[in-house]
């Protein structure tokens, strides 16, 4: 299906909700009894803690997953050992098990990030800066020196977790390129889940997403 051009892109969004695969949390038969969650990550005594947001709660970290959360809490920890951490994983007395880990950045507001549970997907690259935010409702484009631009997309599965979200608007072919591939943000250091390919009419501009609140994959 082929999105038609319109210059009235705000007005179309709710037309093309049906169109969308992302039509909010869905939750993968090898997720259950997991859970996902944001939050702290603490070197204390040789070991990582996580501790969820806004609780008082700690876990130690048992990477089952395999994720290297251990390698990468340590390449990025600042002064005082803390780190913002998405992850996946059960909870078992005083132990995370952890089984998935969407990303890991230095920040001390992620926590508080209101976007969060609307997001289905959010993508960034540097050189030149851009981002894309996607929800049910639709995608918005921010590039350097450019206005947001907000557009329904179609998305396109492509195995091995790869997809694609497309859309077509004023004579623009826009798409959106996603792997599941550890990513390492060049400028902040944050290592994030997947690679991201922004193609703008033939030019590809790369970077990193992860998936937000609103896609329990």
């Amino acid at each position: 299906m082929r999105v038609a051009r319109s210059l009235v892109l705000v007005a179309l969004l709710p037309l093309f909700a049906a169109c969308q695969l992302f039509d909010g949390p869905r939750q993968s038969a090898s997720h259950v009894g997991q859970t996902r969650m944001q939050g702290q990550l603490t070197a204390a005594d040789g070991k990582l803690v996580f501790q969820p947001c806004n609780q008082s709660s700690s876990f130690v970290v048992n990477d089952t997953g395999g994720t290297s959360v251990l390698q990468e809490a340590a390449t990025l920890a600042d002064n005082q050992g803390k780190l913002f951490a998405d992850v996946r994983g059960r909870i078992d007395g005083n132990r995370l098990d952890l089984q998935q880990l969407y990303r890991v950045e230095r920040s001390g507001t992620a926590c508080d990030d209101p976007n969060f549970k609307l997001l289905i997907l959010r993508a960034a690259g540097q050189t030149p800066p851009w981002s894309v935010k996607v929800s049910g409702k639709g995608m918005v484009i921010d590039r350097a020196g450019q206005p947001p631009l907000a557009l329904p997309y179609v998305e396109e599965q492509l195995g091995d977790g790869r997809f694609n979200l497309s859309t077509e608007a004023n004579d623009q072919r826009i798409e959106l390129w996603v792997a599941p591939q550890r990513c390492v943000d060049a400028t902040t250091g944050a290592v994030q889940h997947m690679s991201a390919e922004l193609r703008l009419n033939g030019q590809v501009q790369r970077g990193c997403g992860y998936f937000g609140g609103a896609r329990d994959d």
